[in-house]
């Protein structure tokens, strides 16, 4: 362990205790603080703040995230952070009624349940606990799956919800480290270690917009957890639901969002689909040129946006095109500089 110094944040007036061995946003998943982050592997951006005072040292990270002359201003990524001196940092992009209401990170020991395709590409991986025997997160956030024999991890929402058991809804890609393991060599038994809860795609209580979700691929997963939450609570605020796919074979779960639909107040589901499509469908395109068909006027929604990162990023410039103001706009977008 290293020499400890303490991390001050504004404009939020907040401090916490930081150790010189482990990150600035290590310490706080440490510690049970929120604060904003994509794919703590400095790509995203989604963690840079303004360093105000003190002396950090940083990790190497991408010049996409952070530019060189943003780092030459005093522009820090949180996820490359390390503290060598006490410091005070404003915070670029936060969320107050998340920031101190956080889960801290578990480290869990999970036995292969199920492994089962549910579309040519799409594979739903089903977990045991083993120890603990509790994994206690928000629905909608995500946990890093450490891959068998290696040192590295893969990130992955959770579609369930806390107590009940754990899945993960995960796009295989060719060659990929942990999807490559789907397809005969990770069998029901293994054990699987993983670590969490990441992410704050989670429901805000504190508000009452109608919400419009918007998911691709595996994104579905936590969006499942979403509406999963929205009927387990009672929680009667409109819900949209816009889930783009390329062919109708790609649609899935469609049985359980029907039933979770059914309990909710006000409820739509819309599958879009790309590439080709029955006679008769009449969503067609890609999901963000079928949302803005069907919704002209978005700027009061709250939304949750979930899949592929071009989806997201499309999502995004949508949304602010209508006027949703970007603290209303809440997604995982999980960039890594390699292959699932």
């Amino acid at each position: 362990m290293g020499d400890k110094h303490v991390v001050r944040f504004e404009p939020v007036d907040l401090e916490m205790e930081v150790d010189e061995d482990e990150t600035v946003l290590n310490a706080a998943f440490r510690q049970g603080i929120a604060l904003m982050h994509g794919c703590k592997e400095g790509q995203c951006a989604a963690c840079k703040s303004f360093l105000l005072d003190g002396d950090v040292q940083m990790d190497r990270y991408s010049t996409f995230a952070l530019a060189e002359y943003e780092s030459d201003e005093g522009y820090i990524l949180l996820c490359k952070s390390h503290a060598y001196s006490d410091l005070t940092v404003e915070l670029m992009n936060y969320d107050e009624e998340e920031l101190r209401n956080a889960v801290p990170l578990q480290h869990l020991r999970t036995r292969v349940a199920a492994i089962e395709p549910v579309t040519r590409d799409i594979v739903s991986l089903r977990l045991d606990l083993v120890e603990p025997d509790k994994f206690t997160f928000k629905p909608g956030q995500y946990a890093d799956i450490a891959i068998p024999g290696h040192d590295a991890h893969r990130s992955f929402s959770m579609a369930t919800l806390p107590g009940d058991p754990l899945e993960f809804l995960i796009k295989k890609y060719p060659g990929g480290h942990f999807s490559g393991l789907l397809d005969g060599e990770l069998k029901v038994g293994d054990e699987l270690e993983l670590d969490g809860p990441y992410g704050t795609f989670t429901l805000k209580k504190s508000s009452d917009r109608p919400i419009v979700c918007i998911g691709g691929g595996a994104g579905l997963a936590p969006i499942l957890s979403l509406l999963r939450h929205l009927v387990a609570d009672g929680i009667d605020r409109p819900v949209r639901f816009y889930y783009g796919a390329r062919t109708h074979e790609d649609l899935f779960y469609l049985d359980q969002i029907e039933e979770l639909g059914a309990e909710l107040a006000d409820f739509a589901f819309v599958g879009c689909l790309s590439e080709s499509w029955p006679d008769e469908w009449q969503y067609t395109g890609f999901v963000t040129e079928v949302v803005q068909r069907l919704e002209p006027g978005l700027a009061e929604c709250e939304a949750y946006l979930c899949g592929p990162p071009p989806m997201v990023d499309a999502a995004i410039g949508l949304l602010e095109m209508q006027g949703v103001p970007r603290e209303h706009i809440h997604y995982d977008k999980f960039t890594t500089s390699v292959a699932e």
